[in-house]
């Protein structure tokens, strides 16, 4: 009796392992093929700046064509425009304050989220370059005035006069009146701000400025701040800022783009909330621009502003393309 137990038992059980098995081989046999994830596209060195500044993507590109680097390439890019006296914006020949001082601020950022700024530089043409020594030399982010232009001095970089004769004789014509307004679109207070993505991938990033003309004295906008007019995380993408600068360090403007774009949102989506951000804390007033470009790790890019007339200079294997930013905030 007990000899049959056994046996009728270990048959049952024996039965159970076999339709356990099998039950198991055709759940896996039914079971849909996971899909695979698809690669994303191949990163194409790029190079975007704010404005229409031609030959600075221009440079920036020869870098990137050549296999050089984004944080080079971003460096030599906006100093053309630094170097270029016609542009009243930024470097020699950029508009003095109300004191008759032509003052530069400049910040830079790599792949690895190093960074470098200068603040209330005078006398030195390229900030840019400065900001960058200041990243790589010491252990500081910022430095600011006789400060900046002392250790510029110790770098290697000469003393030059930043005033140009038309720079100084529309001073002299604003002393008349002394009135501070900033036009929309009008370049008395605009920036070349530049990303760009090299052949391995690498995001970088540079901003640099005379800031506001005949602003007081002292004063510093957003463009040497980093999280404010520059922001760069290799993992995401970067973002950078132009217009009245106080409004974008009121929001920290780029770093708040950046992590939409980590959120999810397009580099168009980020920059475009990022401009509703700061058009909520200023309802009902339009009576300046602000402009936000960024750029994603697979390249996408994207532009928003407050007002019609921001436009972006990209460069490509494609090319250049002058990009004017069709949607703007309506309210």
């Amino acid at each position: 009796m007990q000899r049959r137990k056994f046996l009728k038992k270990s048959g049952l059980t024996t039965a159970g392992l076999m339709s356990a098995s099998v039950l198991a081989s055709c759940k896996t046999e039914n079971k849909p093929e996971k899909a695979a994830t698809p690669t994303p596209p191949a990163i194409k060195p790029i190079a975007i700046c704010t404005w229409n500044f031609m030959n600075a993507t221009a440079k920036a590109w020869e870098v990137l064509n050549k296999g050089g680097n984004s944080l080079d390439a971003v460096e030599q890019g906006v100093m053309i425009e630094e170097a270029d006296v016609t542009n009243e914006t930024v470097g020699k020949g950029g508009r003095p304050d109300r004191d008759g001082n032509v003052t530069l601020d400049a910040c830079i950022m790599d792949k690895d989220g190093n960074c470098g700024s200068v603040v209330y530089l005078q006398n030195i043409v390229h900030p840019i370059s400065v900001a960058r020594k200041v990243m790589e030399e010491t252990p500081h982010i910022i430095l600011a005035g006789k400060g900046a232009e002392q250790f510029a001095y110790e770098q290697g970089f000469k003393k030059e006069d930043l005033f140009t004769e038309s720079t100084r004789k529309q001073y002299e014509e604003w002393k008349k009146t002394s009135k501070y307004e900033t036009t929309i679109n009008i370049e008395n207070h605009d920036t070349i701000g530049m990303l760009a993505i090299d052949e391995k991938g690498d995001i970088a990033g540079a901003c640099t400025t005379s800031g506001m003309a005949y602003k007081v004295a002292g004063r510093v906008g957003d463009s040497p701040i980093i999280g404010a007019g520059l922001y760069v995380d290799n993992e995401v993408g970067g973002a950078t800022a132009t217009g009245v600068g106080e409004e974008v360090i009121r929001t920290v403007g780029s770093f708040l783009i950046v992590e939409l774009m980590r959120q999810g949102k397009s580099p168009q989506e980020a920059c475009e909330e990022g401009v509703k951000r700061i058009m909520k804390k200023n309802e009902g007033r339009k009576d300046f621009q602000i402009g936000f470009l960024a750029i994603n790790k697979q390249g996408e890019t994207g532009g928003y502003c407050v007002h019609p007339g921001f436009t972006y200079r990209e460069y490509s294997e494609k090319g250049h393309e002058n990009r004017q930013v069709e949607s703007f905030y309506k309210g």
